[in-house]
């Protein structure tokens, strides 16, 4: 069971001027490697990825190269979400789902998928380096939600996103450094899991670590934390795919 906190922490947020990307605190072996695609672990998605753009997916329906052209049409896209599309909101995960099922008329890609992970990795690769430029904001009410949930104590150990990724960041819990938490990378290889993940693998990682019941998959709270998270690295440079310990 989920268990919350129903008062908000009060916190001193992190000045922009001083937020930092986990990148920094790799070593530099782990950041050149990050930083040269044709050594990156993640190129492999990357292939897969190109690949899957190419392809007519089943029944000889368009492939994405077909509706969108090259891939570099895509710069800037990956900065902005999630978003709102005709009400609902979206991951890049989802809009690349529904683009699948809709326009394709193929079954959607589970998450975590090797493949929506190398599309998702594809797609964004052109906006890497470019500010992140969050489409929702303060006023918005999946933002207000995301906040919320950022500050909540969660789980039998009752911490929240905001008192280690605020409060303690730098620190060490264990032998691991607490990094500020902003999303730059995702999806992203890390060394750890040996493969491709997404930002929800990510979240739920950290939800099983305070010993809280993760969302379910298609859940809004994971997209309204990550729409907050995206705001608060709001023009950090995107790195997807980043390389993570």
């Amino acid at each position: 069971m989920l268990l919350v906190c129903l008062s908000p922490l009060a916190r001193a947020e992190i000045p922009m001027e001083q937020r930092l990307s986990f990148s920094v605190h790799m070593s530099p072996e782990n950041r050149a490697l990050q930083n040269d695609l044709s050594q990156h672990p993640a190129s492999l998605w990357l292939q897969e990825g190109q690949e899957l753009w190419q392809r007519p997916a089943p029944g000889n329906a368009p492939s994405c190269a077909n509706c969108h052209g090259e891939v570099e049409r895509m710069k800037g896209v990956a900065t902005r979400y999630p978003m709102r599309v005709q009400d609902r909101l979206l991951s890049l995960d989802d809009r690349i789902n529904t683009c699948r099922t809709q326009r394709q008329q193929a079954p959607a890609w589970r998450k975590e998928s090797s493949a929506l992970l190398a599309l998702s990795a594809w797609v964004s690769l052109p906006s890497r380096g470019l500010p992140i430029t969050p489409s929702l904001g303060p006023r918005d009410p999946d933002w207000q939600a995301g906040q919320v949930w950022f500050v909540q104590r969660l789980g039998q150990i009752g911490l929240s996103c905001a008192q280690c990724h605020e409060e303690r960041w730098g620190r060490k819990l264990g032998a691991a450094l607490i990094p500020q938490g902003h999303p730059t990378g995702y999806p992203l290889y890390r060394l750890e899991w040996q493969g491709m993940g997404s930002l929800q693998r990510r979240l739920r990682n950290c939800m099983n670590a305070v010993r809280a019941e993760p969302f379910a998959p298609d859940a809004t709270e994971w997209k309204q934390l990550e729409a907050y998270l995206m705001w608060r690295a709001r023009g950090m440079a995107l790195e997807t795919p980043a390389l993570r310990p």
